[in-house]
């Protein structure tokens, strides 16, 4: 029986305003809802690389804490991208950004997204690791690529789906879609080890 079905009696919660993640769970043609509830997303300095979006995506759930239904799955999730033991965040502004594409040029990094599965009874959390190795990038090619895609909302500094990825990437060892935001596998599989 496909995953469609076996959630028939359930109602998944995608609490995500990342259109990425939406666009996803559209083409996994599963049936969500977007709700959303704001979140400071701030974590104790000690944690490193998976242990940060953990706990990011798990603080995301605790803001429902209490409201969920019995038949609700709320799905939350965080992405980091670890390179030199340091956690390359959302840039605040161009000179940020910049500082983050220089640091990623020819080097390989790590991004790390975590999933959580809320209910009303129970929490799973899940993650995924994909390395992504950058050739050296120059100057121009950095500076053009904030100007014409503001990448300010990604982790990073940069969409995998963007021309700077098309441009860039040299290797990728793990799920492309987890680049973009979300491990794709996971979530399915995940999902079904749930509602079977």
């Amino acid at each position: 029986m496909m995953l469609q079905e076996k959630l028939k009696n359930y109602k998944l919660i995608l609490a995500s305003a990342s259109p990425r993640r939406q666009q996803f769970f559209k083409e996994l043609k599963l049936d969500f809802e977007v709700r959303l509830k704001p979140v400071e997303e701030i974590y104790p300095i000690h944690l490193k690389g998976s242990e940060i979006s953990n706990y990011l995506s798990e603080l995301k759930a605790t803001a429902f804490e209490g409201s969920l239904q019995p038949n609700e799955i709320l799905i939350t999730s965080d992405t980091v991208v670890w390179h030199n033991k340091e956690s390359l965040a959302k840039p605040v502004d161009k000179e940020d950004a910049h500082h983050m594409l220089r640091k990623l040029s020819d080097t390989t990094h790590e991004v790390i997204t975590s999933v959580s599965f809320t209910t009303s009874q129970t929490q799973k959390t899940i993650n995924y690791n994909t390395k992504v190795t950058f050739r050296a990038l120059t100057n121009e090619e950095i500076w053009f690529y904030i100007d014409n895609y503001q990448p300010f909302d990604k982790a990073g500094a940069y969409g995998i789906q963007d021309w700077l990825g098309l441009i860039a990437i040299e290797e990728i060892k793990g799920s492309y879609t987890n680049v973009m935001g979300l491990p794709t596998h996971l979530v399915y599989k995940t999902l079904i080890g749930m509602v079977s």
